[in-house]
């Protein structure tokens, strides 16, 4: 086997056979301007500066997409939140103790439940303190895919940046500043 021989700036390797290897395939530690700088693969290369500034273009919308994404989720989390929290519990009034306690309560209402005819008194309460929500399967799968989305399209955005191309990194900060500047204020602290 022909030693490997670098081809194009450390990124393409040349095996005696003609076929390519990455295997020493090394990351720019310096900001660079080069416009041919490939996005996510070696087809995705801008040849001028039309096609440079479409690819500028593209992450500047990718980010704001992220955001838009970001605010999405913290707006339907806040509805599951409410959905949660509007959710009553009925207790019967069985036992004694419990009714009267449950009576007490401020936010209890006395309601009759009819049921097949027959009918019985309850006290209808909101659970009182923090719980973990339970799995629900109209909420849950959602949620695990609405956040594989979204990480999906932060990790586009980070190999767009770890180019460490100008351009691309300052298209991926104009994306999250008009994104952040137009629903910036739905998202929760915990967001980025």
């Amino acid at each position: 086997m022909a030693p490997l021989e670098p081809r194009h700036a450390g990124h393409d390797t040349t095996q005696a056979d003609g076929s390519s290897s990455m295997s020493t395939m090394m990351m720019a530690m310096i900001f660079q301007t080069d416009m041919e700088t490939p996005l996510f693969t070696n087809s995705w290369t801008p040849r001028n500066a039309g096609a440079y500034a479409g690819t500028c273009i593209f992450l500047v919308l990718l980010a704001v997409i992220a955001r838009l994404l970001l605010a999405a989720r913290a707006l339907q989390e806040a509805r599951w939140h409410d959905a949660d929290v509007r959710r009553r519990y009925v207790a019967s009034p069985d036992k004694p103790s419990l009714a009267r306690r449950l009576s007490a309560d401020p936010g209890a209402k006395q309601m009759t439940l009819s049921e097949n005819g027959v009918e019985e008194n309850v006290v209808v309460v909101a659970r009182d303190g923090p719980v973990a929500r339970p799995w629900r399967f109209s909420v849950d799968p959602l949620r695990a895919l609405l956040d594989t989305v979204i990480a999906g399209v932060g990790y586009l955005l980070m190999l767009a940046v770890m180019t460490m191309n100008v351009g691309y990194f300052l298209s991926v900060l104009a994306g999250v500043f008009i994104g952040s500047l137009a629903v910036g204020r739905f998202c929760s602290g915990a967001d980025h």
